[in-house]
């Protein structure tokens, strides 16, 4: 029984996964899709193609893009022969190439990373999903972390309007479910050296990408990335990826996804688990219209060969999966033998020894194609050991570009915090100015300033320190000669600050000493009135209550002329300074 016979049956399309594509806008066009009615084989309309529910929750929708439509032609395959995480694998790979590396999908570079390998069993070769495109084993690429199996895929097939693109030979062909897989030359192509010159520095950018620390890019959070924007990276789109203009994106297929949704959709296609996070964010900022390409950036366009007239030289069948060279087989001939049948047999001696002859060159080919053989390996093993070293090398530029990159880090902090340090001083300077300018209403001006906000502002300083230093200077000298006459009993401080604070109680000072004054000058008269024996009587003198302030002034007035001489008797020199006649008791 054929493979095929095996593999179709009806398809069984869940509710949920019609809900799915209704969320991810897959379903907007009225006609984009098409689900089999009864049928157990395949028989999509005109202009419609067999593709899989696990197809398109991976990126693919129509128009498909050319990329896609190249490969196609190139590998000769048709869609349905594509298992879904080869699919999920072109889709990386464009979001690579337009989001992170800022070039169309390059034919070269995937030449350099993928290959093409059959899928089967021990018992039957796949028909559907026959063909899986494999990461060559020498290549270092991002881990895309896909699932172990893909469940029931199969059985989820479907029929996806496929537009005309704009030549009818460009479009993918039509579904063939009859086709045998055939691999060909082109599923092993390798670039050229000029080719792998070319694009040396692509694959540096991917190893960067992958390998630095702290900003590591996984295949995952680039799988999250185009799901979470909307934009399915296997159709034919307006604009490039790096020209992603959110929300408002004219190749969005739909809103935002909810969390939940979007948690759920990155679980099924890979392999991650309910503990296991799901990126919230790519750690490289994508390239878009707010992180647009830098200026001169290189463009590298190169897609699949298309058809122009015929088939390209790629398209040539490899005889099988081994590709051994042809055996010759001998048939036996008849023991009786006619007159005719000598000739054909001379004849076919002829062709023998032609044969023959062919066969001792192709065995002396051979024999120079093993020579040549084991000088390639020689060479590949000496290309190997340089590329070893050259990658070490390349390890030890790394490390000195990463330690180059923390001291250049490290710098810009230490400028960062020395510059904030000192506008913290500046701050203060200015602000103790403006305190001593607000207390002396004393202002400077430099007459050659230094243009430096900190010297100058130190200049200022100094300026009001100088200010302040000879003030303090003659108020001490001040306060010092007026101590002795204010605080005769008492011992002048050492410090300015507790001379200066002796003058500066709760009382009035002049007015204390002006009533001991008084007092003394007082009891000096008592004094001298008892001495002269005169009868006075000072219950009348001491009731300032009966005597009215008006009586009081004339009587210290009719006083002052015998001042002089009262204090003179007393021993006393006379003050310069008039007295008051205010009484002061």
């Amino acid at each position: 029984m054929a493979a095929e016979d095996l593999e179709w049956e009806r398809s069984k399309i869940s509710n949920q996964d019609v809900n799915m594509m209704k969320r991810l806008g897959l379903m907007k066009k009225e006609d984009a899709i098409r689900f089999p009615s009864e049928e157990s084989y395949p028989n999509p309309p005109m202009e419609y193609r067999v593709s899989f529910v696990d197809h398109l929750i991976r990126g693919l929708s129509t128009p498909i893009h050319d990329f896609l439509r190249g490969l196609l032609f190139v590998y000769g395959i048709q869609l349905h022969q594509l298992t879904p995480n080869s699919i999920l694998h072109i889709s990386i790979f464009i979001t690579l190439c337009e989001c992170f590396l800022g070039i169309t999908p390059n034919w070269v570079l995937w030449k350099r990373i993928f290959c093409l390998r059959r899928n089967g069993s021990h018992n039957a070769t796949y028909n559907i999903g026959g063909v899986v495109i494999c990461v060559r084993t020498d290549v270092d690429y991002f881990d895309v972390k896909f699932p172990d199996s893909v469940q029931g895929w199969r059985k989820r097939w479907l029929y996806i309007h496929e537009e005309s693109a704009n030549s009818v030979e460009h479009n993918i062909v039509p579904f063939d479910g009859s086709a045998k897989i055939q691999r060909r030359r082109s599923w092993d192509a390798e670039a050229s050296e000029e080719e792998k010159k070319a694009t040396e520095a692509l694959m540096s950018r991917i190893h960067q990408l992958q390998n630095t620390r702290g900003k590591e890019l996984s295949g995952v959070q680039i799988t999250a990335y185009f799901l979470r924007i909307r934009v399915q990276p296997l159709q034919a789109r307006k604009n490039p990826l790096w020209t992603y203009a959110g929300g408002n994106d004219a190749n969005r297929l739909s809103n935002d996804l909810s969390v939940k949704d979007l948690e759920k959709l990155i679980r099924r296609i890979s392999s991650l688990s309910k503990r296991d996070p799901i990126p919230s964010s790519c750690r490289v900022e994508p390239y878009s219209s707010t992180n647009p390409l830098p200026k001169n950036h290189p463009t590298m366009d190169s897609l699949p060969p298309l058809p122009e007239g015929g088939d390209v030289e790629e398209r040539a069948v490899v005889a099988d999966d081994n590709q051994e060279a042809p055996s010759f087989v001998n048939e036996p001939a008849d023991s009786r033998k006619s007159a005719g049948s000598i000739e054909k047999d001379a004849a076919s001696e002829e062709k023998m020894a032609a044969i023959n002859e062919r066969s001792n060159a192709l065995a002396q080919k051979l024999e120079q194609s093993e020579e040549a053989r084991k000088k390639a390996e020689l060479d590949a093993v000496e290309a190997r050991a340089e590329a070893d070293k050259a990658k070490a090398d390349a390890a030890g530029v790394e490390d000195l570009r990463k330690r180059l990159h923390a001291a250049e880090n490290s710098l810009s902090e230490h400028i960062a915090a020395q510059a904030a340090r000192e506008e913290a001083i500046l701050k203060r300077i200015r602000t103790q100015s403006r305190r001593f300018l607000n207390r002396t209403s004393q202002e400077f001006e430099l007459e050659d300033p230094d243009n430096d906000a900190l010297l100058d502002a130190l200049s200022f300083l100094e300026f009001h320190g100088s200010e302040a230093r000879e003030g303090i200077d003659h108020a001490k000298a001040g306060l010092s000669r007026l101590f002795p006459y204010f605080f005769p009993k008492k011992e002048e401080p050492a410090t300015f600050l507790n001379l200066a604070k002796c003058f500066d109680p709760p009382e009035d000072l002049g007015l204390k000493v002006r009533q001991e004054n008084m007092k003394v000058a007082v009891e000096s008269t008592v004094a001298l009135v008892a001495n002269s024996q005169q009868t006075i009587d000072w219950a009348k003198v001491g009731d300032t209550e009966q005597i009215e302030q008006s009586r009081w002034r004339s009587l210290i007035k009719a006083a002052k002329p015998n001042t002089k001489k009262i204090l003179a008797y007393l021993g006393i020199a006379p003050s310069s300074t008039p007295s008051s006649s205010r009484p002061e008791v």
